[in-house]
């Protein structure tokens, strides 16, 4: 694995970071509601440093790929951590369609030219 794919796969991390900021401030009041703000801030800065880093460099991913990728990560991490965080529910249909975004993302790194 290339830098290139290890930083859109980080930056899908803090993507999924700041979904939760933002779920996390609508549950929170006062200094910690302001915290999470700043969570939100960081993670989305970084998210966005990432993904434009990753589309760059000697060997870049094409932007629809590292769109799609990284957008994806925060997605299929965003639900879990929705699920463990905020009891979202789990249904036999959400499984079934976030792993067929995982199929998805795999396959559109291996079908992505090196």
């Amino acid at each position: 694995m290339n830098i290139n794919w290890l930083l859109l796969i980080i930056g899908g991390v803090f993507e999924a970071g700041f979904a939760i900021s933002l779920g996390k401030m609508q549950h929170s009041t006062g200094t910690e509601k302001w915290l999470w703000f700043a969570s939100f801030i960081v993670c989305v800065s970084l998210s966005m440093a990432l993904l434009y880093f990753a589309m760059g460099g000697k060997r870049p991913i094409p932007t629809g790929t590292a769109y799609a990728v990284w957008a994806g990560i925060g997605a299929i991490l965003t639900v879990i951590l929705g699920i463990i965080l905020f009891s979202e529910p789990v249904t036999f249909w959400r499984i079934f369609f976030l792993t067929t975004l995982i199929i998805s993302l795999v396959g559109l790194q291996v079908v992505t030219p090196a």
